[in-house]
């Protein structure tokens, strides 16, 4: 049954977000190594953003009143980790809704900026550099989504303006959608050889880690872009780079694997590269949406509906 009182951890303060329910009992916790209150008091935990998994998973143990999880993520990958250490009947739920358009702007970005030449140039600014040429463009490209949820629509949605040639959507299973049928994950092989783009938006399950493997990506055509905004454990990075240096593939990448890179990996000097540090879902659109997508889930909570965006139901 729906607690309608006990605390509410909340990596905001409660007195910036419009709309919470007078019933609980509102702390803040950003991840600092002091809980803000007896994490046994909890039923309502938001995570703290763009923290490690050890950090966000460290109450867990200590919450036996939880009912409801809320990360500020599109995934939930990173709370997959501690589910033996909370009790049953909790209730996981991603942030669907907050980082779609930011994420989706930064895809069409990091496509833009490597068809388009832009490291290059920047590069050549530096150095007084006129590099003047024909560059790729996105008009007339074949696009394909890989992992067409909200953020792979959202995608979508800014990829027909630019007049793209066809974009064909892929996600676990096949299905009907507004924009045109979405393709099954084991149609991949027949639909690489035709991509000049492939953009990766899926989440992070066993199913999708080292997706792009060798096999992916030698079947993507000479010249082809890989954009990478899901997770970097979807790429396989040691195949990647055999790629990179051979110079056939171009790739743009949010996320990698490792994260963060360290210095002197080769990933950051490989050619035909442009990286970006997850910062996907960090935008000045993060804030407000995140804010009212806790009070929405809060005012669903404490008056016994369900909330919204559920994953997962712990065992």
């Amino acid at each position: 049954m729906t607690a309608a009182t006990g605390d509410v951890w909340l990596p905001f303060p409660a007195e910036e977000i419009e709309g919470l329910p007078g019933s609980f009992r509102y702390r803040r916790w950003d991840g600092g190594e002091s809980f803000p209150a007896d994490p046994a008091d909890c039923v309502f935990y938001v995570t703290p953003y763009m923290k490690s998994q050890a950090v966000t998973l460290r109450p867990f143990a200590h919450m036996p009143a939880l009912e409801v999880v809320q990360t500020l993520t599109a995934g939930i990958d990173n709370i997959l980790g501690g589910l033996d250490d909370l009790p049953p009947g909790v209730r996981l739920c991603n942030a669907r809704g907050v980082h779609e358009a930011s994420t989706a702007e930064l895809a069409l970005t990091l496509a833009l900026s490597s068809l388009r030449g832009i490291p290059g140039m920047v590069r050549g600014q530096d150095r007084e550099e006129w590099r003047g040429g024909f560059y790729d463009a996105l008009a007339d490209r074949s696009v394909l989504i890989v992992g067409y949820g909200s953020i792979g629509s959202a995608v979508e949605d800014r990829l027909l303006p630019f007049e793209t040639g066809t974009v064909t959507r892929v996600a676990r299973s096949a299905r009907a959608a507004p924009h045109g049928p979405v393709r099954a994950l084991a149609e991949l092989p027949r639909l690489l050889p035709d991509a000049d783009v492939v953009i990766l938006c899926t989440p992070l399950t066993e199913e999708t880690r080292g997706l792009v493997d060798a096999g992916f990506l030698a079947r993507m055509k000479d010249g082809a872009l890989l954009v990478n905004v899901a997770r970097g454990p979807v790429v396989d990075t040691g195949a990647l780079l055999a790629e990179l240096e051979t110079g056939r593939l171009r790739a743009a990448l949010d996320v990698t694997d490792p994260e963060p890179l360290s210095p002197g990996h080769p990933l950051w000097h490989a050619p035909n590269v442009l990286i970006t540090p997850h910062v996907g879902g960090s935008s000045s659109a993060f804030e407000p949406r995140a804010k009212r997508l806790v009070a929405r889930q809060l005012a669903r909570f404490a008056a016994g509906e369900p909330v919204e965006n559920t994953v997962l139901v712990t065992g």
